[in-house]
């Protein structure tokens, strides 16, 4: 039986060609309410029109989520999930032919993949356990550094706020630093706040608001996680000038937002009083869940979004899978390694359930 090799999580095709059943599935971290009946609704109704080509501009999308976001629509970039946008930023953000790219590790995998597939060099900015996983500020000194002792500092850096896997966010404050030495740098300053919803305090962490003030700044975000349409396929990024927005466009194939899936966004920024139950449900759960870790013996706990990093006994993720549980393996994250693993903050019956399963596989290895 052959898995799935897209490194990622929600892989519940594979288990259920081996196991013939539906797993519970910890690995993929999206809204614990799934899918509104609104958005269902309105992909149902969007259907029927389905014969024609979906608008390639995206409008009356770009529109509703120009509404929710305070941002012009025409600044606006919207994308088969954000990472059909991080794979056409790969190609626009180009300013030479020897490009560099800055991630932090551990980090999410597919920035390194995209940019590394158009040829561009990767350096990675190691962030450390006794820090907390916390981006110090070093990083905008290194940054300064970096730019006055070359030609210039990297072409491009992410920062994926909260970050994925470790869940920790930076203050403002130190992003306000990172945004100015990027500017300083000639770099382009990509925050992935896809997850940022999920924060106790999203609006006093957004920098959407350093838009207007620095052409250097991109917010990439989606309707995958808050919204729980990760198979609709939809996410879309903010960018400091329209120049950048259409750029994107012009990167990759036409109609990439199929008519459903903008249909179905539309719904989602209308009823949104169901992203805001699941934010609820995700604020109530994810201390009694960390509390819950720590009371079986796991230590090493990390989180403040929708999902916890923490460290375990080798080999718990198959465990676990053979009880019905996925969990994300994180051993392929740059800077962690094997022993690792992140799961999603469900519902409180599915995390009891969670609990109960990693209690007697602790109990059995004593």
């Amino acid at each position: 039986m052959t898995r799935s090799k897209n490194g990622h999580g929600g892989d519940w095709a594979s288990y259920e060609i081996e196991y013939g059943n539906t797993p519970l599935d910890f690995s993929m971290n999206v809204n614990p309410l799934g899918i509104s009946e609104r958005v269902q609704a309105a992909i149902a109704e969007a259907a029927s029109s389905a014969d024609r080509y979906p608008d390639p501009e995206c409008r009356q999308l770009r529109e509703a989520i120009a509404k929710a976001e305070g941002v012009a629509a025409e600044r606006i970039f919207c994308g088969a999930g954000a990472a059909d946008i991080i794979y056409r930023l790969a190609k626009t953000a180009k300013k030479d032919e020897e490009p560099r790219l800055l991630i932090t590790a551990p980090t999410f995998s597919e920035y390194e993949e995209a940019f590394a597939s158009e040829g561009w060099r990767v350096e990675r900015w190691l962030l450390r356990e006794d820090e907390g996983f916390a981006v110090g500020e070093d990083l905008a000194e290194a940054i300064k550094a970096t730019a006055k002792e070359t030609d210039g500092g990297a072409d491009v850096l992410f920062l994926c706020e909260p970050n994925n896997p470790t869940g920790v966010a930076t203050d403002r404050k130190r992003l306000e630093e990172i945004l100015d030495a990027c500017k300083q740098a000639g770099t382009t300053l990509v925050i992935d706040e896809c997850f940022n919803g999920f924060l106790d305090e999203p609006e006093a962490h957004t920098m959407k608001s350093y838009l207007d003030e620095y052409d250097n700044l991109i917010i990439l975000k989606a309707f995958t996680k808050i919204y729980g349409m990760a198979g609709v396929r939809l996410g879309y990024c903010l960018c400091a000038s329209q120049e950048t927005a259409e750029a994107l466009g012009k990167a990759g194939a036409p109609w990439n937002v199929s008519s459903l899936a903008q249909a179905a966004g539309i719904a989602a920024l209308e009823d949104w009083t169901h992203a805001a139950k699941g934010v609820e449900i995700v604020q109530e759960e994810r201390q009694w869940l960390k509390d819950a870790l720590l009371w079986l013996g796991y230590s090493r706990v990390y989180g403040e979004a929708n999902y916890l990093l923490f460290s375990g006994q080798k080999g718990l993720d198959e465990a676990m899978r053979k009880r019905g549980i996925l969990i994300r393996n994180c051993d392929n994250y740059y800077g962690l390694g094997e022993g690792w693993f992140r799961i999603a903050v469900k519902r409180h019956e599915e995390n009891q359930e969670l609990i109960e399963n990693l209690k007697c596989i602790t109990e059995t290895e004593r």
